[in-house]
């Protein structure tokens, strides 16, 4: 019996079932964004590939970062099946042991300094603890990036900094500024200006479209933030795990945050898990008192399971190393057929590791390219800041095969994409 049909199993429905029960049931929104990649939905998934319910198959460099490890990596898989049949959802009363051992291992691999864990169960709720952390410590005042993305829960939608998903839900919290990314001197003078506050940011921008910052930027933030009495809450929650070909992005300039959050590829690509790591100066509230911040599932041992066997999986197969390796034959690759395909059409490719932007001419454009690839079976990401660049996170277990197949893939999408805008003044002609 083929993955699609244990996927399946008796309650299959076809598209148009499917579609219909979105609409009704979900988002029209989404129902019609759906339309546009044709019938196919998603019904099983191992490695680097997804399968649909056509029994087509599809690479997944989309995933919005959380897929390191892959779909289904065998460690992590199989740690959750032995958690969930024996102890899925603790009490909440007794200690549970899942939960020490996986704080262990994510404290083995964090920067020096990091001892403290708070775990939850997405980005955003990691953002919205590390928020509160700020406020133990005196500095309710917040300082993001411009572009910078930390969640959409109320407290991370302030520091997210796109009016496109805040003026709806206005007023925000106050007492927040946006300073520029990658501009130390900005950063300063906001910090000069008022009382110590809590800094937020981004090693690399990911949904603000692949923006790497000049070196020594971090070194320059941890600086700052030292001077003025600022806490630096460095949000890895798509940089982490390996993703940019070093565990941390942090660990690209050495520098250790009062605060880093995890997520995505701490799931392992099985069950939604985040994490609030903090130094013990920063995390004394938390730790005196087990009850100031809290949520029923988090630390459930199932999500536990997940995570320490993710810290594991990226250990024992050396993923921080593949991630770095595949990443720079990628985007060496990619620039190559960009440069022999559609120069006029592409400002940059731009990357660290399997985090990889490519910033198209205009939003049409991107779409355009999007669809393409779609067509070709990859899979890659819209930013959400930043709606000219798609977004290239592949896991770090693609064999060589497989990335074969998704430069193939991006060389005939460009080349089509070529052929229909021969110019760049084609391209607001069409």
């Amino acid at each position: 019996m083929s993955v699609t049909a244990v996927a399946q199993g008796d309650q299959a429905l076809d598209h148009a079932e499917v579609l219909d029960l979105y609409r009704r049931h979900l988002s029209r929104g989404r129902a019609k964004i759906s339309e546009v990649f044709g019938t196919q939905m998603e019904v099983a998934s191992r490695g680097a590939w997804i399968e649909t319910s056509d029994g087509g198959r599809y690479l997944n460099a989309g995933g919005y970062g959380v897929f390191v490890h892959g779909a289904r990596h065998p460690h992590v898989e199989e740690a959750v099946i032995r958690q969930i049949r024996s102890n899925p959802i603790a009490s909440r009363i007794l200690l549970e042991p899942e939960a020490a051992r996986a704080a262990e291992a994510l404290g083995r691999v964090v920067p020096d300094g990091l001892a403290h864990v708070h775990f939850a169960g997405s980005g955003t709720e990691a953002t919205e603890a590390a928020i509160k952390l700020a406020r133990t410590l005196g500095k309710r005042r917040l300082v993001s990036t411009v572009g910078g993305y930390h969640g959409k829960t109320f407290g991370s939608l302030s520091v997210t900094a796109n009016s496109l998903y805040q003026d709806p839900f206005r007023p925000l919290l106050p007492d927040v500024a946006h300073v520029p990314f990658g501009d130390a001197d900005a950063l300063a003078a906001e910090l000069a200006a008022g009382p110590e506050a809590c800094v937020v940011l981004e090693p690399i921008q990911g949904e603000g479209g692949v923006n790497i910052p000049p070196d020594g930027y971090l070194r320059d933030v941890r600086a700052l933030c030292d001077q003025h009495g600022g806490l630096m809450v460095l949000d890895e929650i798509q940089t982490g795990m390996g993703r940019v070909g070093t565990w941390w992005g942090a660990d690209r300039e050495g520098v250790t945050p009062d605060v880093m959050l995890v997520g995505k590829g701490l799931s392992g690509g099985i069950v939604p898990v985040s994490a609030m790591v903090a130094t013990p100066a920063a995390f004394r509230a938390f730790a005196k008192d087990p009850f100031i911040h809290t949520s029923t599932f988090s630390g459930a041992p199932i999500a536990m399971a997940a995570a320490r066997a993710a810290v594991e999986a990226v250990e024992a197969d050396g993923l921080v190393e593949r991630a770095a390796t595949i990443g720079a034959t990628l985007l060496a690759r990619m620039r190559e057929v960009v440069e022999r395909r559609c120069p006029h059409l592409v400002v940059e490719v731009r990357g660290v590791g399997l985090l990889i932007g490519v910033e198209l001419e205009g939003p049409g454009l991107a779409g355009a390219l999007l669809s393409e690839m779609v067509d070709r079976h990859l899979i890659v990401n819209y930013s959400l800041n930043a709606s000219s660049v798609l977004r290239f996170t592949p896991p770090a277990v693609m064999d060589d095969d497989d990335v074969d197949f998704l430069l193939s893939a991006f060389d005939g999408a460009c080349a089509e994409l070529s052929a229909r805008y021969p110019s760049v003044h084609s391209v607001g002609a069409s």
